[in-house]
């Protein structure tokens, strides 16, 4: 069930909120992501709202209102709770009445006009708080080029290990540790091998790294023992935030054998705010590309629709401003440009692949996309990539330079989608800083 183009998404829509069309807003009429907010500084509830230019609809005070009637009602008030979880249990048809009816609402000439401009906060007075309650977290390999990049220097002979072209590799993470953008978080510490030294020592991790991903909120869950056939898995995907799973790469060298990665990950994962509804990217769908010669995925994880237009074309962007940037005014730094289009396996087949053995997945789970890095070099989308191992350090203004992040880094992703003849949406910002390690 792949969303299909709507009147929500006609690029000749006006807004009477004049900031929905500034050039470059993330937030046009078009998009209208969802988030929780309050009023900064006060003891408000939060409650949901969604973005529209530099504004958020309250709506809690917009449900309060009641200018909606049928399943675009029945939407609203879950979504005017202190989580989304509610809302994005209620599915496809409950979502799409809802978008529909706020897109009305705040088209130039709706009648609604004067009910919702009451229920306006400006987002520079707002803080926004995690969208869900999140009960599971798990991170996915989806990037063949990442696999490979990361096998390269471990296995330089050998780089793709056997099964990546067959199953979607994941792991479950840590979910009490995924925090809103912007975060700032310490420097984990962790046992850590240093080279020709007999035993490991606890200290802070020297080689504290990005992943830039994506995080795929789950709606409707399935019941235990009920897989989500791959053609019903979209019908499950309520929307999509960017996602930073922050890596200590030599914690992680010691530890993840035989296992996996642990403390090298569970210790900070940040996402953006605002979630982008999963209809509102119909416009950017795209073909799912293979290389030739690749095996074709086993029948659970195929289908025509999925070929089709199973990926989303997403453009991603890592930027790094360092504490002395700052105190010289200086700007960020782009890093590394990709698109999630790159992925070899779509977000429906996460969704198949993780409940095929009759896990249960429900409301309010994230699902990462792993690292997106892309073909080319300046796609990598990890440190450990862009440098080759800390070999080639990235050279940044006023003579400094990276291999891995320092303490006081700001690392910031972005993400938006552009196609002819659709309006260009955003996902706002994923930012977080790097805090001193505590003491060990």
């Amino acid at each position: 069930m792949i969303p299909t183009l709507n009147e929500t998404h006609d690029p000749a829509l006006r807004c009477w909120v004049a900031s929905a069309h500034e050039p470059g807003t993330d937030f046009p009429i078009q998009n209208l992501p969802f988030g929780v907010f309050r009023r900064a500084g006060t003891a408000e509830p939060w409650r949901g709202g969604v973005a529209i230019g530099d504004q958020i609809i309250d709506l809690a005070a917009l449900h309060r209102a009641h200018p909606f009637d049928g399943a675009a009602a029945e939407a609203l008030a879950a979504a005017a709770g202190p989580t989304l979880n509610a809302l994005m249990a209620l599915g496809p048809a409950h979502w799409s009445a809802l978008r529909l009816a706020l897109s009305r609402a705040l088209r130039c000439g709706s009648a609604l006009e004067a009910t919702v401009a009451a229920c306006l906060v400006p987002q520079a007075a707002a803080e926004l708080t995690l969208p869900a309650r999140i009960g599971d977290y798990t991170d996915f390999y989806t990037s063949i080029h990442h696999a490979t990049n990361i096998g390269r220097l471990f296995r330089p002979d050998n780089p793709l290990l056997p099964n990546y072209k067959w199953v979607p590799i994941g792991y479950h993470g840590r979910s009490s540790s995924v925090a809103v953008s912007p975060q700032a978080f310490r420097r984990p510490c962790g046992q850590i091998k240093l080279p020709d030294v007999a035993e490991p020592v606890v200290a802070p991790s020297r080689r504290l790294d990005i992943e830039l991903e994506l995080g795929l909120f789950v709606g409707p869950g399935n019941a235990l023992g009920e897989p989500i056939p791959l053609p019903q898995a979209e019908a499950h995907l309520f929307g999509v935030v960017l996602l930073n799973d922050w890596s200590a790469r030599d914690i992680q060298a010691w530890e993840y054998q035989p296992l996996g990665p642990f403390l090298a990950k569970n210790f900070a994962t940040t996402i953006s705010p605002w979630v982008v509804t999963w209809e509102a990217l119909a416009p950017f769908r795209a073909p799912l590309e293979r290389p030739a010669g690749d095996p074709a995925p086993l029948p659970y994880l195929d289908g025509e629709a999925n070929r089709r237009a199973g990926a989303v074309a997403i453009e991603l962007a890592v930027a790094l401003r360092t504490a002395r940037m700052r105190a010289q005014g200086l700007p960020a730094q782009t890093i590394a440009r990709t698109n999630y289009r790159h992925a070899y396996w779509t977000a429906a087949q996460l969704v198949a692949h993780h409940t095929v053995n009759g896990c249960n997945l429900q409301p309010g789970d994230l699902l990462g996309t792993g690292t997106l890095s892309g073909p080319a070099p300046e796609q990598a989308a990890a440190l450990i990539e862009l440098t080759e191992g800390g070999q080639r350090p990235l050279e940044l203004p006023g003579g400094e330079r990276r291999t891995f992040l320092e303490d006081g880094d700001e690392v910031t992703l972005s993400g938006w989608c552009e196609a002819p003849g659709a309006v260009r949406i955003g996902f706002g910002r994923c930012t977080g800083t790097v805090l001193p390690a505590p003491a060990v």
